[in-house]
């Protein structure tokens, strides 16, 4: 059999916007919240402390009907070493026959696909007239976070930024500054100076097992859009204690809390979940955009299936990437 193999060059060379991987991820959080989506919980071992290489299949039903699997890995040690922090590919399969379509790598589509939930999930619950966003944590994620926000909140005006690499807040400002030109961007030198008065607040941190959280309640206003995109590193329980608590996948993530490492010690358990995002986007839950909102967005292989087929059809479109025999 044919496959299409597309390295991360091919894949970051395609020219797909972050609106485009909203609308698509936007999509099939729309297909999980009408049912027609198959996802396990992602499972996992840890060959080095706070090290993981996940296995994440999906499939997606309905009209779209791809299935998929990633294996991505995560090492907060590695770019100290200069290798980037997550490796993994991304194997695309016929869902009619099991058919391999593709082999992508998924570093560039973990990245992506993981500011565009969270621009789906401000989309839902922002408040119409969010004009300020704190980025926590000036990494890749922090990149593609402010770039889905840019697509979402069309009053943003101001870019806090703080990361505890001082060169890294700089680098932010100076790459992203052009790309918002509406926004003034403030490089902080604490945590607390980004986060306070801030309509919308998103920590992008390295995810480990014992988290020393720093951001309390008392911090953020009571208008506050919370999202964390780095588990329960950063964002202190009572956080979330106030106000509707959304995961990307509601059932996912009280299955990870339940293994007793993640989301413990205060964060919300069962029965305190106010809706996974598909719930919300199919309306079978409403939105809510005042008061403190806050939600945990694991990254979750439905928004990979998304993204891939997204880079599948358009690297087919431009005739990118290499056909191997498998």
């Amino acid at each position: 059999m044919d496959v299409l193999w597309l390295s991360q060059k091919d894949v970051a060379g395609l020219g797909l916007t972050m609106a485009e991987i909203i609308e698509a991820v936007e999509q099939g959080f729309a297909a999980h919240g009408r049912g027609e989506v198959e996802l396990p919980a992602k499972i996992g071992v840890h060959p080095r402390h706070d090290c993981f290489l996940h296995a994440m299949p999906c499939h997606v039903g309905g009209a779209v009907d791809r299935t998929g699997i990633k294996c991505v890995s995560g090492y907060p040690s590695n770019p100290a070493k200069g290798l980037p922090y997550i490796n993994g590919v991304h194997c695309m399969f016929e869902a009619s026959t099991g058919r391999v379509l593709a082999v992508m790598d998924c570093a560039w589509i973990t990245a992506w696909r993981t500011g565009a939930a969270s621009g789906v999930y401000a989309k839902y619950f922002a408040g119409p007239e969010a004009a300020s966003v704190a980025i926590v944590g000036c990494g890749v994620q922090g990149r593609v976070n402010l770039l889905a926000m840019k697509e979402v909140l069309p009053n943003l005006r101001e870019v806090r930024a703080y990361d505890p690499f001082p060169a890294q807040v700089e680098r932010f400002a100076a790459d992203l500054g052009p790309q918002l030109p509406k926004a003034a961007f403030t490089t902080c030198t604490t945590a607390r100076e980004a986060v306070t008065g801030a309509d919308v607040v998103i920590t992008c941190t390295p995810i480990v097992e014992k988290p020393e959280r720093f951001i309390p309640a008392a911090w953020l206003k009571d208008e506050t859009l919370a999202i964390a995109v780095d588990y329960d590193a950063a964002f202190n329980a009572d956080v979330f204690a106030a106000g509707p608590f959304v995961a990307d996948d509601s059932r996912q993530y009280l299955e990870t809390q339940a293994l007793g490492v993640y989301f413990q010690n205060g964060y919300p358990g069962p029965g305190q979940v106010y809706a996974g995002l598909g719930e919300v986007v199919a309306g079978v839950k409403p939105a809510v955009r005042a008061g403190r909102r806050g939600a945990v967005l694991m990254g979750i292989a439905l928004d990979d299936i998304m993204t891939a087929e997204l880079v599948y059809r358009r690297a087919r479109e431009k005739g990118v990437g290499r056909t191997v025999e498998l």
